[in-house]
């Protein structure tokens, strides 16, 4: 099939244009012996291919495929087009971005690059219908990656603000229906012409701007649809179209001076229009190691883009090395590769093969550090590719089926870095606060945007859903009515898709699903919840009109118990007693005036259950929420949580595999509660009620005797 690979694939990324001297046949023998099976090459490289307009030289590209094949090795060709020449530049200066009026970026970083330019787009069209027709007949070629890490890059010259004002008549058809739909006539913004149309960056209006954000997102999406419609004139069916999808970058914190890692939803793109132009999804991947390895980043990431495409994907870039922040214990390399796996993807590489002796990226680290020596990096990584061959009669071909969904939303990240919750919150720290608690109880689960059928899943996480439009509320309201359990965050169904705030009772056209409404919300001054610190944001909860009357039900019986096990009927306490249908309180805020608003309630709707979660509490008073929703929604979570990571999947032969994952230094035992198994990397029987150790960094692979 054209959209994934036939083995399990194992690599990294190569560049002989980067190496101090000529190894390239030592290095095809080194990753060959390791178990790898797979480059990846070409995509940073357009300024060595092309040295002058129209004058290409594929002699790095050449010698390297016929290596690869020589050596039995598969290879990824990126289209090199995330980069730009100076002679580019030179042609047309409006090829760089203009993020300023007036004022281009400066030559030499990546991508900076004006993705709507003319001049731009016919050299890298003339790139790629030079470069792939040169290496789509070459066996060893089994698929194309277009672009990397592609985003809009903040691009807005004129040409940008050209074509959304033209968006813009497409969508609101006159000047006059644009003020109505984004209030222009605050502070004088309204135009009673289309030339009147001032320059978006100097906007004070944050929907008009995310309206923007919007655009220039779609602008990113159909660069990558663009890509891959010129690839597909070219490649050979068996060959597929991916592209290194990555998130929003997380630098690593005050104390940590150099770079970030891999954290949550991606504001520069949507991701799931954007798969549209791939038969394989792919991903980057980084994250922390040592002592803060959590596992959480690789989970995340491969929950979001497993979804895109409901199938396998692949990691074409993760972490050998690279930082000092990210050198990894012993034993970590293995968890990681095997943590990837769990999660859904056929394929593992790093970036890259060798460390890079000069420019921006020296002490971004390798599988080779600099001395371009086997290492205990490489050992490992050799360990671990005869592991991986363990596998093969299951992955590639492997599924799995997620029963819980966290419905992410890229118009209300954009919404809330204009209307943040706390300077020191962001729209993505609330989505891994969520998300993360879920991973820690075990709660397997996809990550989908707005658009995604939901009837599949029989449990919805919505955190900070800010700009919901009708359409959206309506489908999670018919979800719940129809037997779903709902959990929402604070900060949810404020505002339309336009950010205009709705004007009636908040949260708004879920009042009667969530049982409660508030119109007050304030900061967490020595608050508590669950007897725990809130921080951040809080909102007053109380009864919506028509629901239980004053003062509330306490929850009872029927509340979050300390473990987190609540009745799996659904029905509220006053239902219960025969009341009129109203909210269980499940927490109130702890505090002096505050006290007589409720925190987190559960209320029964139609044939589901809906919780609303009024502010942000520590994890292990959410966790308590999410176990009580897992168990009104059906699902039975595993007795083990974080550091121990249990992922389920169907493999290849149609038999259940269950992946053990412990993300910690210490030994741990479980009991094995499920049926008999055989562990695929040791070949141990595992028996129903077995006691399992985990040792330092551990993984266990299992799959069911029948």
């Amino acid at each position: 099939m054209e959209n994934r690979p036939d083995c399990l694939l194992y690599g990294a990324a190569y560049y002989t244009e980067y190496l101090p001297y000529e190894r390239l046949e030592t290095d095809m023998e080194w990753i060959a012996a390791a178990g790898l099976n797979v480059i990846r090459i070409a995509e940073s490289t357009w300024s060595t291919l092309e040295k002058r307009e129209g004058e290409f030289d594929f002699t790095h590209i050449d010698t390297v495929l016929d290596a690869a094949e020589r050596h039995g090795l598969s290879v990824i060709i990126g289209t090199p087009t995330y980069a730009v020449p100076s002679w580019l530049v030179k042609k047309d200066p409006d090829v760089l971005i203009e993020p300023a009026p007036g004022q281009h970026a400066l030559y030499g970083a990546r991508q900076n690059m004006n993705i709507v330019n003319p001049t731009y787009r016919q050299a890298a069209e003339r790139m790629i219908r030079t470069l792939i027709p040169h290496v789509a007949s070459r066996k060893c070629v089994i698929g194309f990656q277009i672009d990397n890490e592609t985003k809009h890059y903040g691009t807005a010259g004129p040409q940008v603000q050209h074509l959304f004002v033209d968006y813009l008549k497409k969508t609101c058809g006159t000047p006059e229906n644009l003020n109505r739909t984004f209030g222009l006539a605050y502070w004088s913004n309204a135009i009673a012409d289309w030339d009147d149309f001032p320059d978006i960056r100097g906007t004070i209006n944050g929907g008009l701007s995310c309206e923007f954000e919007k655009f220039r997102r779609r602008l990113a999406d159909e660069f990558l649809l663009w890509q891959a419609q010129l690839v597909r004139e070219y490649k050979r069916p068996d060959q597929f179209i991916t592209h290194n999808l990555d998130f929003e970058w997380k630098k690593f914190g005050a104390d940590i001076a150099q770079d970030g890692y891999s954290y949550g939803v991606q504001p520069g793109i949507d991701h799931d229009a954007a798969a549209s132009a791939l038969t394989l999804a792919g991903t980057d991947i980084y994250h922390w190691t040592q002592d803060r390895l959590t596992g959480a980043e690789i989970s995340f990431g491969g929950d979001e883009i497993r979804a895109l495409k409901g199938q396998e994907y692949i990691v074409l870039e993760t972490q050998a090395q690279a930082f000092k922040y990210w050198q990894p214990y012993p034993g970590q390399l293995r968890l990681h590769a095997f943590s990837h796996v769990a999660n859904g993807a056929a394929g593992v590489l790093y970036w890259n093969w060798h460390s890079i002796h000069n420019s921006f990226e020296t002490y971004w680290k390798g599988i080779l550090s600099h001395d371009l020596a086997q290492n205990e990096i490489y050992r490992e990584i050799a360990g671990i590719g005869a592991e991986l061959k363990k596998l093969a009669d299951e992955v590639p071909g492997s599924t799995r089926r997620a029963r819980t969904a966290v419905l992410v939303s890229n118009d209300s990240l954009a919404a809330l870095k204009w209307f943040p919750t706390d300077r020191d919150l962001s729209y993505n720290d609330t989505v891994r606060w969520m998300y993360d608690s879920l991973y820690e109880i075990n709660a397997e689960c996809d990550i989908v945007f707005p658009d995604a059928e939901l009837s599949g899943y029989d449990l919805v996480v919505t955190p900070a859903l800010y700009s919901a439009p009708e359409a959206l509320i309506a489908r999670l309201r018919r979800f719940v009515q129809e037997g779903g359990v709902l959990v929402s965050s604070y900060r949810s169904f404020f505002s339309d898709e336009h950010l205009s705030v709705y004007p009636d009772s908040q949260p708004h056209g879920m009042t009667d699903c969530f049982g409660i409404t508030y119109d007050r919300f304030t900061c967490t001054e020595n608050v508590t919840v669950g007897g725990e610190p809130a921080q951040y944001w809080m909102e007053l909860l109380r009864p919506a009109a028509g629901a239980a009357s004053w003062p509330w039900n306490d929850g009872g019986a029927d509340g979050v118990t300390a473990d987190g096990a609540g009745a799996a009927t659904g029905k509220s306490s006053a239902a219960a007693a025969g009341a009129a249908a109203g909210p269980d309180v499940l927490e109130r805020y702890g505090h002096r005036c505050w006290g007589a608003y409720a925190a987190i309630t559960r209320h029964a709707f139609g044939q589901g259950t809906a919780y609303y979660v009024g502010a942000h509490t520590s994890k292990d008073v959410l966790k308590r929420v999410l176990r009580d929703a897992a168990a009104h929604a059906g699902i039975a979570l595993p007795a083990q949580e974080w550091p121990i990571i249990r992922r389920t999947a169907v493999g290849r032969s149609g038999r259940t595999l269950h992946y053990l994952l412990h993300y910690a230094a210490d030994p741990e035992t479980m009991v094995w509660e499920g049926a008999p198994c055989e562990d695929l990397l040791t070949g141990e029987t595992i028996q129903t009620g077995q006691t399992i150790t985990l040792g330092e960094w551990g993984v266990r692979v299992l799959r069911e005797k029948s």
